[in-house]
């Protein structure tokens, strides 16, 4: 069986505590990003013909007011331009960056926490994601040598990072996105908070690094700060596999949270944050088209991978070292959207349940059987929200949704790309079911 190996990945988070880059107030994350770039589209879409609205809200003269009629006059041409932005697939990646501290240029010197490279695809309007790890050891261009990947956008700005990600996973950046440490909290607050259960008790005080996390399990309504504690907290044992699974779980109530009516007035609110804490080479129409794609997405549609690799200790720094191999893999399943007719009734079904889940367990168990399956099963104290892990590249979405509707036990679970099997039960493909 092959789980996550805990002790390893302890050692390696202990190590990383110890660097200054763990230091920084906050790891973002592809949920708030997209978020923040839909959110910001939504605006325009919503805005974009009431002059009289924007003017009011923002000043006739204000840069967001100018932003609208550049908006207005793009729409206006669109009819006569020879230019379609998402003609094809395109990869647009997302940067987190943290807080310099030199009160002046809030992008200039600060270290890209969290790297995503975004793949949507304008034909079947969908989006697959993958996250690189900032430790990752890359080779940067010029004479910079050996270096974690963070440390990039610090040396060379976003252009180092595009040409260090570029040629690490060999495919081309189309557009970019940049959001500051401050995004996630300010926009969680200017939204009215995201409802999400808690699965479990989370505290924890930083007082070097101001984190200060008081979490209790259960349903809740998270703030901003709120939400910042609960997508860094990772003393679960699980370290950054954990967190990403929090990630996931936030992206799906983040978007509901976006779809609920009353999110439409506090949009004014997030425009103003976004204009500040975000930097983008896409133009307002392009965002628009993007949100047009993303405002009827189903969030069970995003398919989202960690880059495939293990932690490595070098002397007093440790490196993610990426696999080869599982990245190609990887690479050519959500970037290339590489597909393959698959005989699904011959693969092997996993099943992991908390105890408390012991009688759905059960039911989900005989529901596989039924459909053909072999079915290997482990009963655990405790695991993370109800997922459903793709282990083998050929398990797609579309098999996901035959699975959700044969077993409505999962249906609005969690969906996990994760080819270096580190939820498997010896599987094609796992159901882990947590509380909720």
């Amino acid at each position: 069986m092959k789980t996550v190996h805990e002790e390893e990945y302890n050692i390696f988070l202990k190590n990383i505590q110890k660097e200054r880059d763990d230091t920084s107030k906050f790891v973002k994350i592809l949920f708030a990003i997209v978020v923040a770039v839909c959110l910001a589209a939504v605006v325009v879409l919503y805005f974009a013909e009431q002059d009289s609205v924007i003017d009011s809200i923002f000043g006739a003269d204000s840069v967001i007011a100018k932003k609208f009629d550049a908006y207005n006059e793009a729409r206006d041409n669109r009819k006569t331009s020879s230019s379609v932005f998402l003609p094809r697939r395109q990869n647009i990646l997302l940067l987190g960056v943290d807080t310099n501290l030199n009160g002046t240029d809030i992008w200039r010197g600060t270290r890209s926490d969290t790297m995503i490279l975004i793949n949507i695809d304008s034909k079947d309007k969908t989006i697959n994601a993958i996250t690189i790890p900032r430790d990752c050891k890359v080779i940067l261009p010029g004479r910079h040598g050996v270096q974690k990947i963070n440390s990039a956008h610090a040396i060379g700005g976003i252009d180092m990072v595009k040409k260090t990600i570029s040629e690490m996973l060999g495919v081309k950046i189309d557009k970019y996105i940049i959001v500051n440490d401050e995004t996630v909290r300010q926009v969680v607050d200017a939204v009215g908070g995201v409802p999400i259960y808690v699965e479990k008790s989370m505290h924890y005080n930083d007082y070097s690094g101001k984190l200060f996390i008081n979490l209790e399990k259960g349903d809740t309504v998270l703030n901003g700060t709120q939400a910042v504690g609960y997508l860094r907290y990772r003393k679960d044992g699980l370290g950054d596999i954990g967190r990403t699974h929090r990630q996931q779980w936030f992206l799906k109530h983040f978007m509901k949270k976006l779809k609920n009516p009353s999110t439409i007035a506090r949009l004014p609110e997030v425009i103003n944050v976004l204009h500040k804490y975000v930097k983008t080479d896409m133009s307002v129409f392009e965002l628009t088209q993007i949100a047009n794609y993303l405002r009827g997405l189903d969030e069970n549609h995003i398919e989202i991978a960690l880059l495939p690799g293990a932690p490595n200790q070098k002397g007093y720094v440790s490196y993610w070292i990426i696999d080869p191999v599982k990245t190609q893999e990887v690479i050519n399943r959500l970037i290339y959207r590489d597909k393959s007719d698959v005989d699904y009734t011959h693969l092997t079904a996993g099943l992991m349940f908390e105890t408390k889940r012991s009688e759905d367990a059960k039911i989900i168990k005989t529901t596989l059987e039924e459909l053909g399956y072999k079915v290997n099963t482990m009963e655990l104290n405790y695991l993370p929200h109800t997922q459903f892990v793709a282990n083998d590249s050929n398990v797609t979405t579309d098999f996901f949704d035959y699975i959700r509707k044969k077993i409505p036990q999962i249906n609005n679970c969690q969906y996990v790309f994760d080819p270096a099997h580190n939820y498997s039960v010896n599987s094609d493909f796992t159901i882990v079911l947590g509380e909720k």
